[in-house]
């Protein structure tokens, strides 16, 4: 097994509180219930003809036109006009720094591993997160989908930073909250760390920088 190099992080919901509570407070402070929200962004996508948040992490629509999309399915789903303007600022007022990983990660770049970002963004956000972290202390390298045209699970996008880094896929680990991200990796050769919590995320990870394996997926 080749020595592990490279730690790659996520940043929302792994260097951050839960997407999932950030993206409940946005539901809840629009008035609109949980199912209707749901079906809004359902509808949305049927009407965009693709999903306008993946179109918006890839940077192909501004946050002004995913608003607009959004709208146009909110509105089709409760017969009523609907604004969601302002969404970046609800979603980031909601989510909060992950103070125990970030530390980690300062400890892992001390200990001599090189650090880097993988994640699915949004342009107009870049300033928000980016100021939740102290990202020039601690990595060298981060991919942001909205800059390169790409977004995880894409095959393509791991490629990417594997090219940037320099490295083989077996001299990194990935830590994501998401299993379908750690899956795509897996797939290329890389070591995945699904993270659920920041007890079982530290342990995984320095298993594997021990030279053991991560758990495989389930």
């Amino acid at each position: 097994m080749s020595r592990v190099e490279v730690v790659v992080s996520d940043f929302g919901g792994v260097l951050t509180t839960p997407l999932m509570q950030a993206f409940a407070a946005v539901q809840e402070e629009s008035g609109i219930p949980w199912e209707q929200f749901g079906a809004g962004m359902a509808r949305a996508a049927e009407l965009a003809g693709a999903q306008p948040l993946f179109e918006l992490e890839r940077g192909a629509i501004s946050e002004a036109e995913f608003v607009r999309q959004l709208d146009a399915g909110m509105r089709d789903v409760l017969g009523r006009e609907v604004t969601l303007h302002g969404f970046g600022e609800r979603l980031f007022a909601a989510l909060h720094p992950n103070a125990q990983l970030i530390d980690f990660m300062r400890d892992l770049r001390g200990r001599g591993y090189r650090m880097a970002i993988l994640t699915n963004n949004v342009r107009e956000w870049e300033a928000r997160w980016r100021a939740m972290l102290p990202i020039d202390e601690i990595f060298e390298l981060v991919i942001d989908s909205a800059f390169v045209g790409m977004r995880k699970p894409e095959p393509e996008i791991y490629q990417l930073l594997l090219e940037r880094l320099g490295v083989e896929a077996a001299a990194t680990v990935f830590i994501d909250d998401l299993e379908v991200n750690c899956d795509a990796a897996r797939a290329l050769g890389m070591n995945a760390v699904h993270f659920q919590s920041n007890e079982q995320a530290i342990a995984e990870v320095e298993s594997v920088l021990d030279g053991g394996s991560p758990p495989a997926a389930a």
